[in-house]
This record gives structure tokens, C-alpha cells and sequence, in this order.
């Protein structure tokens, strides 16, 4: 067991990571995911060409274009959707997310987080006040922290960037340091790091630079020391259904499968299961990997298929799960991100989506809205876009509810305007 254990934490934090680079509006996001992909040599030739033909001049090269591509990005100089980049390091591959900083896309940021191992926010040393102690942190900057944390990003690195177009660069960075600790402390976060980056030079992006007071490591070290979260293996299994498909054995005989990701858990030939909501009982009798191969044991995370002992009828949007482990609920409460422009409306009916599966419900009441400047919760009638606040939630059919802290798939809504077809918040229970 301890083998396995140690296998398992050995895997975490070499498996691939998948992060996002969050904060305000022209802070240097494109910019530093740019420029780990330059110093990281994840750019063919003619690519590093076009960088220069539509550089700044000079021979300068314009990192930020490699995640702009939309063109009414590269007209206004902005980030407006998210854009997806890989690259590799002989340590661990990695997906970066760039996701935009400008308030009225935070909807986008909130799609980059899912799923997301950590978030780097970036803080634009240039726009803060330093002549006040303490220095003011920018909306968006505690806005995108907080938003990533609620969301379950399980780490959190701020990078505060342009260090290099500041006087005096150590006290500058320990100015910023001391308010971005004091807003994690009243916020409940633990950052994994504070590194003073300039994405433009590449200081302490990949090779480290001088600054004062900071002795620490690079952010690409930082990032590949960061281990992937491991999925509870002794929690109950639970399996959404995405998929039903027939699968021949060469013998006439087609059983149907069952696929999916694993939520939680770990399942083997020979459980039992329970399938919500039907109540239907039966057992595994194959397990099939994604590449169709025969396994004996699925773990939480991987794309698995079932074949059970009794033909019933299941189909998306149901679950498969160990005995009492689907428990359905049809009231809840929940932490709400609200991303449309329309604010809530307690009492209306939305569309919620939870796994694979479409249940109309309300928002019954909203307890409070975080007051993302004193951190405090305040009383409220509505949520409007961009507010966090705590809500409860009816649905017109139960569903198989788990905290958010324990499983992404199991304890996250999205809720959809039928009206207008827009998401319109993401809900994360409690």
C-alpha cells in the first residue's frame, strides 16, 4: 500500500500541469506565456520569424501575438477569449490557459480556471501607487485570486510583473509582497509563491534575475515543482454517464458500455453498482479502457467504460456509483459566481447542468455577496455580473450533490438563461 501511495504522489508531480494566467487588463499575460514559450524553445522557426516581421521595432520581438489571435485582439492590444498553449520542459509537460483580464470577460477567465492546477495572477507593478503604504491592489487582481480559489484552482502563484520598469525594483517588489500576503491572509488563500517577473526581459520567468530580497525560485521552477492533485481513492466511486455505445466480442454478443470519467473513487470488476435515478441495482462484470483495452480497476480521473450484468436501461446524464453513494438532492447550498449581465432573479426558473445531466431549477435565496474590496460578505437582492455570493439553490429533480471540495464533477453546476441561452453563473456546492 505504501508502494502504491508513493507511486501515486511520484505521478502527481510529474504529470502534465494545466494552469491559467489570470489579472487586469494589460498586466502581461499574453506577454509571459509568450515568452515561457520562447525560453522554453516551443516555437518552430518561422513562427519566432512572424514575432519579429509584426514586432515593436527594432527587432524586438511581440510575444503577446502567439495566444492573441482573434483579430480584433490584435486591433485593440487585448486579451478577449481564451487561448490555449503547450509546451514541455525535461521536467513535465504543461497547458496554459491565457485567459483575459478586461472585467466584462471574466466569464472567460471563470471557463479557463475549470479544471485548472493552479493560477498565476499577474500584478502590473507599473499601476499601483507605491508611495502608499500599504500599496492598493487593482479590483481584478483580487477579483481573479478570489474567483480561482472559489473555483478550486488548488494553486495559487502571483507574479508581479514589469519589475524591471521600476526605480528601485527591491522595494518595490517587498511593497507589493506585503500587500498581496495582507489580502491573502483576510482572503483565505495560500499562495505557493510571490515572484518578481519581468515577462518582456525573461527575469525570473525562466532564468533568475536579481532582486532584491528575493532569493527564491524562477516561475517555470515553481511550476514544475507543483504537484497534480490525486482524486481521493478511498472516497466511493462515482462514474457521470456520457456515453452508452455497443461493443462486440466476436461473438455476436454486444454489450452495452457505459463511458465516462471517473469522478471519484475506484471501481473493480465485481462491485456493485447503483444507478441514479432509476435505483436499478447490478455489477461490473468488464471494465474497458479509453483505448478500448480490457482493465481489472478504474481510478478517479481516468476516461473508463462499464459493462454490467444486467441489461437496464441508462442513458447521458445518468450515474453509476457504489451503493449509497448517489444521494439525490433537491435543495442546496452553493457559492455563486454570476457572469451575465442580466443579475439574478430569485425565484425564476434556469437551466442547470450537472455532469452530463439538464434539471430546471431557481436560485430560492441569495444569503450574501462578497464585497470583494473588504472582503466581507454583505447583504444582497441580486447578483450582478461578475459577484461572488452564497445562494440556495431548488431543482426540479434530485441529483446525486457532493461539496465542491471533494469532487470537481460531482459538486459544480453551470447555469444557463433559457431565454437567452447564455451561461449565466457557475455554481459550486458547499
Amino acid at each position: 500500500m505504501d508502494d502504491a501511495i508513493a507511486t501515486r504522489h511520484a505521478t502527481a508531480r510529474h504529470a502534465a500541469l494545466r494552469f491559467l494566467t489570470a489579472g487586469s487588463v494589460d498586466d502581461g499575460k499574453s506577454t509571459l506565456i509568450g515568452r515561457l514559450l520562447y525560453d522554453s524553445r516551443a516555437l518552430l522557426a518561422d513562427q519566432v520569424d512572424a514575432l519579429r516581421r509584426h514586432g515593436r521595432g527594432g527587432g524586438a520581438l511581440d510575444l503577446s501575438l502567439l495566444t492573441d489571435g482573434l483579430e480584433a485582439e490584435r486591433e485593440q492590444g487585448i486579451t478577449i477569449d481564451v487561448a490555449y498553449r503547450y509546451f514541455a520542459t525535461p521536467r513535465r509537460k504543461f497547458i496554459i490557459a491565457d485567459a483575459p483580464g478586461h472585467e466584462q470577460y471574466t466569464r472567460n477567465m471563470v471557463t479557463a480556471a475549470a479544471g485548472s492546477h493552479a493560477a498565476v495572477v499577474l500584478v502590473d507593478v507599473t499601476k499601483l501607487d507605491l508611495s502608499r503604504r500599504p500599496v492598493e491592489l487593482l479590483p481584478q487582481t483580487r477579483r481573479h485570486a478570489l474567483l480561482a480559489h472559489r473555483l478550486g484552482v488548488p494553486h495559487l502563484v502571483f507574479a508581479v510583473n514589469k519589475i524591471d520598469a521600476v526605480s528601485d525594483a527591491g522595494a518595490a517588489y517587498a511593497a507589493v509582497r506585503a500587500a498581496l500576503e495582507t489580502f491573502a491572509q483576510r482572503a483565505g488563500l495560500s499562495p505557493v509563491g510571490i515572484v518578481p517577473v519581468s515577462a518582456l526581459r525573461g527575469d525570473n520567468v525562466i532564468s533568475p534575475a536579481p532582486v532584491g530580497g528575493y532569493d527564491g525560485p524562477t516561475l517555470l521552477a515553481l511550476l514544475e515543482s507543483l504537484p497534480v492533485p490525486i482524486p481521493a481513492a478511498e472516497a466511493p466511486w462515482r462514474l457521470p454517464v456520457q456515453w452508452v455505445a455497443r461493443s462486440g466480442d466476436g461473438t455476436g454478443h454486444q454489450p452495452r458500455v457505459y463511458w465516462g470519467r471517473l469522478a471519484t473513487g475506484t471501481v473493480r470488476v465485481g462491485d456493485a453498482v447503483t444507478v441514479f435515478p432509476s435505483g436499478e441495482t447490478a455489477r461490473v462484470t468488464d471494465i474497458r479502457h479509453h483505448a478500448g483495452a480490457a482493465i481489472a480497476v478504474g481510478e478517479a480521473g481516468q476516461s473508463i467504460g462499464l459493462v454490467l450484468d444486467r441489461a437496464l436501461d441508462i442513458s447521458r446524464g445518468d450515474w453509476l456509483g457504489a451503493p449509497s453513494a448517489l444521494q439525490g438532492q433537491r435543495r442546496f447550498h452553493a457559492t455563486a459566481a454570476w457572469l451575465d449581465t442580466d443579475p439574478t432573479a430569485i425565484g425564476r426558473r434556469y437551466w442547470l447542468r450537472h455532469g452530463h445531466r439538464w434539471v430546471q431549477g431557481r436560485i430560492a435565496a441569495i444569503e450574501h455577496r462578497l464585497d470583494i474590496d473588504t472582503l466581507e460578505p454583505v447583504d444582497a437582492a441580486q447578483l450582478g455580473v461578475n459577484d461572488l455570493g452564497r445562494v440556495v439553490v431548488e431543482v426540479a429533480e434530485p441529483l446525486p450533490l457532493s461539496p465542491f471540495g471533494d469532487s470537481v464533477q460531482t459538486g459544480a453546476l453551470i447555469v444557463v438563461d433559457p431565454a437567452t441561452h447564455r451561461t449565466s453563473g457557475a455554481l459550486l456546492v458547499d
